[in-house]
């Protein structure tokens, strides 16, 4: 028996956070960036009640048009303002797949946010390219990917779910091991300076 895939995760509101939210958190995350390369104290303000809700993230980087970092909390583990400071900090500095930003190219940086909903369960038959993103775990091992990959690489859902799985570290036809294999999905809204 398949489990269930709950309606609120299906038909997330696409536009949860207003333009003016939007430009704050993006804001934020480039604040964040800066005054950490400039060794210095973060800007203070104070979020709403909204902007405090624990909410997994992530920030993406970009440097003329290609990407620079990427790096986020898929579980909602600290405030959504708090996440997108977090990770935004380590796609610059942290993010093993490239060098440190410098704070030459934190001035041109784009960035990228995607403000998760909770993870859920999925069959592969319910998946929906382009509204989902995938976790696949098996064991300790686990690969994610946000539902703007599939899209950007022209990918048919068992394509999304093979490559979910290398990234887990797992062979691209572990999606079909059953109870040993977990799959999970959820949505997300994402945007950047481009769309605000």
């Amino acid at each position: 028996m398949s489990p269930p895939f709950e309606a609120p995760l299906a038909a997330i509101a696409r536009h949860e956070f207003s333009p003016e939210e939007r430009i704050l958190l993006l804001n934020i995350a480039h604040d964040a960036i800066l005054a950490l390369l400039e060794r210095r104290e973060l800007s203070i303000f104070t979020p709403s009640a909204h902007l405090s809700e624990l909410r997994g993230a992530f920030t993406t980087l970009y440097l003329n048009g290609s990407l620079r970092g990427c790096v986020g909390y898929p579980a909602p583990i600290v405030p959504l303002y708090r996440a997108v400071v977090e990770t935004a900090r380590a796609a610059a500095i942290d993010n093993t797949r490239f060098v440190p930003v410098t704070i030459e190219e934190a001035q041109g940086l784009q960035i990228s946010l995607s403000v998760l909903s909770a993870l859920q369960p999925i069959t592969a038959e319910q998946i929906v390219v382009g509204r989902h993103g995938l976790v696949v775990s098996q064991g300790s091992q686990r690969g994610l990917l946000l539902p703007q990959v599939p899209v950007e690489h022209g990918w048919d859902r068992i394509t999304f779910l093979e490559q979910t799985c290398l990234k887990a570290g797992l062979p691209p036809a572990a999606w079909r091991t059953g109870l040993e294999t977990k799959i999970e999905a959820f949505t997300a809204e994402v945007f950047g300076e481009q769309e605000v």
